[in-house]
């Protein structure tokens, strides 16, 4: 069934879940063509030298990659990677005390919350999904399929889909677990007052206890290039700077796995498509941008607690209401003053990222889809907050807004991450409702982004569950 180029399957895109569809495609007998027009591929799977000095190694987009570790598409892969572990998972500084660190054991964590009561419902919460194992993982990172592990799914489900706010004060008595819990949902980049936002709070902070939080030895792109050579290996061919502006531009091919946000597909398949669908497509709705700095540092982050300094991941916005106020900032179109600010510092895991006894160090806040405004000093406040003296480590930094983001990865529409708004509303509607939203109308072409469901993260899922489904109708 191959086309008159040779090929059987194209994938348009290189993101983790392009990747991850092209090597579905060509484990299973299919001479894949996987195209990218960046002159390198991996998406959010990318690292160079961006603040131009030499010797430092910064992620363009994602660098603590839990998901890969758990995930159904990482898990069966294989891939040759030499994974760097940090000693804490993450850390959540507050003023005039210690900081929360969520350690890969759960005891250990829950005992320094601060109360025997907040220790208990951390155990029973968090805990008990972590707990739930690969099962519950992939439960929820297949939500249209039949879960395997439906009853731990349920009690999942119980507190997973209330608002953070909600859960947080249900769950615990103290402001360090709230705070915490906090931190991990607002990876969400949801309004935290929302519901599941308390789900997305429960699964990242039980991944930290379950698989930990690492990052890829050398920088995240070591990981699109595993990927590669593993489609090398099965024959597939993998082309850069080469730009799709409509079908035609790819070889007629059976199956054809688009990893584009849902206006460019309606941009690249064009009047093909159904008219109501094509409208769809291009009324998703995208979430809050991101803007992001990258530093190259003299020497570690100064944190004024110093068991900081063995996390990879810090969570710096406060307390619970601080974080609440900040995120509902920016879902009403605001700048907040006091911004969540999620950093990494992967040094702390992966020395080879910088030369020795220096320190390359990331941030990002949430601002409105489209931001124009320069939130560097906001960020760098916050940063300060925790962090006195920070300022005076600074070697070189570089910024990126949304507007920049998009022009990096066009993927990122309006500086959106997370592939499309990860509400409710939009849990499954990704990019339409449909038990298979994957299959576009097209024959054999297929959404594969996360714009389609389980959405964001490096997980790969949207590709596994796209490769999938155009093997049983190939």
């Amino acid at each position: 069934m191959a086309g008159a180029d040779g090929f059987d399957a194209v994938v348009v895109g290189s993101g983790p879940n392009g990747l991850v569809g092209a090597v579905i495609l060509a484990e299973a007998g299919l001479r894949v063509l996987l195209v990218e027009q960046a002159d390198e591929v991996g998406g959010g799977l990318r690292s160079g030298p961006l603040t131009g000095l030499d010797g430092f190694i910064h992620d363009l987009c994602a660098t603590v990659l839990p998901l890969a570790r758990a995930s159904a598409a990482f898990r069966n892969l294989d891939l040759d990677l030499d994974w760097a572990f940090p000693p804490v998972q993450a850390a959540h500084p507050l003023d005039g005390q210690d900081a929360v660190l969520i350690h890969r054991d759960v005891s250990l964590t829950a005992d320094a919350l601060g109360s025997r009561r907040d220790a208990i419902a951390w155990r029973q919460s968090v805990g008990a999904t972590a707990s739930g194992g690969f099962g519950l993982v992939d439960s929820l990172l297949s939500p249209l399929s039949r879960p395997p592990a439906p009853q731990r799914l349920a009690r999942y489900g119980a507190l997973g889909l209330l608002p953070a706010t909600a859960l947080a004060r249900i769950l615990f008595d103290g402001e360090r677990a709230r705070a915490a819990l906090a931190g991990m949902a607002a990876h969400s980049m949801v309004d935290l007052r929302r519901p599941i936002t308390g789900g997305y709070g429960l699964l990242l902070a039980a991944l930290a206890h379950q698989v930990g939080w690492p990052l890829v030895r050398g920088g995240s792109a070591r990981l699109a290039a595993a990927l590669v050579a593993r489609l090398t290996e099965l024959g597939g061919v993998a082309e850069t700077g080469h730009r799709v502006r409509d079908l035609a531009d790819v070889p007629n091919a059976a199956v054809i796995l688009l990893d584009l946000a849902p206006g460019r597909v309606a941009d690249v398949c064009g009047d093909r498509l159904p008219t109501p669908y094509a409208r769809r497509l291009r009324r998703y709705r995208h979430g809050p941008g991101a803007f992001k700095l990258d530093w190259a540092l003299d020497g570690p982050v100064p944190w004024r607690d110093p068991a900081v300094a063995a996390a990879a991941t810090v969570h710096l916005g406060g307390t619970l209401d601080e974080i609440t106020a900040g995120e509902a900032a920016v879902a009403a179109g605001r700048h907040p003053e006091r911004p969540y600010v999620l950093a990494v510092q992967p040094c702390v895991a992966d020395p080879s990222r910088a030369p020795a006894g220096r320190h390359v160090l990331w941030a990002y806040c949430h601002v409105p889809n489209g931001s124009a405004v320069d939130m560097t000093a906001a960020i760098e406040d916050q940063v300060e907050r925790f962090a006195p003296g920070f300022r005076e480590r600074i070697m070189a930094r570089s910024a990126h807004g949304p507007a920049a983001m998009e022009q990096r990865n066009p993927n990122l529409v309006g500086g959106d991450i997370a592939g499309g708004y990860g509400g409710l509303s939009q849990l499954v509607r990704r990019p339409s409702l449909s038990p298979r939203p994957w299959a576009t109308p097209l024959p054999g072409v297929y959404l594969c982004s996360a714009s389609t469901p389980p959405g964001a993260g490096v997980h790969g899922m949207g590709g596994y569950h796209a490769a999938r489904l155009a093997l049983a109708r190939y």
